[in-house]
């Protein structure tokens, strides 16, 4: 694969435990892929891995083609590689606006110090359309001059998530996006996802535990269980799955397949 995200035999030590043991999986451009497993299976710290806010202590980490295993956070980003967290991180004091323009914003300074003191003379205007687009391509335009601190935790992950696709990035790891919304705001959050892929062609690797959306939403799912892979295929093998089952779905799988 010359596209996306290619990790290959990933270990991760913390001491002498190991969390993350061989896992070796791709994630495409123009797909959504899923990674579940229980608590503690080693899904974040993967992310984290790929992301480079920790070093694998084997394994490497290729995104379009080129090894990255040893390259910066910053870097990884600006090659467009775009990361959320479980807990969702906004400036609380700022617009809606002024936290999505921040996805645009820091793929624009780039590695150059000066760039985060003076811009070019066309960053404001392209930093302001990427922000229009990425509000309304998740629903919140008139949320715009709302101070995200009085959001309801379903628009803080929806600003969020507008964050993310104003940087611009092709590659997205959601890290437990869902968590916290409804239902109904978990269907909405679906339809974007899917649209971001549809009309951008991004790639999205997402962990979750909302087995609804999982089976929704992605074509293809890795399952890690104490730091091993344990099962990838499509959500109906997934779901057929008796490995599966007993390491993570159990009876409820019924119920979302």
């Amino acid at each position: 694969m010359t596209g996306g995200l290619s990790v290959d035999g990933l270990t991760v030590r913390f001491g002498g435990a190991v969390a993350v043991d061989g896992f070796s999986f791709t994630a495409p451009p123009g797909r959504i892929t899923g990674l579940i497993g229980p608590n503690g299976a080693g899904k974040t710290t993967t992310f984290n891995a790929c992301t480079g806010i920790i070093r694998p202590a084997a394994g490497t980490v290729g995104l379009d083609g080129v090894d990255v295993t040893r390259v910066s956070v910053a870097a990884r980003a600006r090659r467009g590689l775009g990361r959320t967290f479980q807990e969702v991180e906004l400036f609380d004091s700022l617009t809606v606006a002024a936290n999505v323009a921040m996805g645009r914003e820091g793929s624009l300074a780039g590695a150059n110090p000066l760039r985060h003191v003076v811009g070019h003379s066309g960053d404001r205007r392209a930093v302001d359309a990427v922000t229009a687009e990425a509000l309304e391509m998740c629903g919140i335009a008139e949320l715009a001059p709302a101070r995200a601190g009085s959001l309801s935790t379903g628009h803080r992950r929806l600003v969020e998530l507008a964050r993310v696709l104003a940087g611009r990035f092709h590659l997205l790891l959601l890290d437990e996006p869902s968590a916290g919304l409804d239902e109904h705001e978990s269907e909405a959050f679906a339809g974007i996802l899917r649209r971001a892929v549809a009309e951008r062609g991004v790639g999205i690797f997402l962990v979750e535990h909302d087995m609804a959306l999982v089976m929704a939403v992605c074509e293809h799912i890795h399952v890690l269980d104490f730091g091993r892979h344990l099962f990838s295929g499509t959500p109906d093998e997934v779901a057929a799955s008796a490995a599966v089952r007993d390491a993570y779905l159990g009876a409820e799988v019924g119920d979302v397949a």
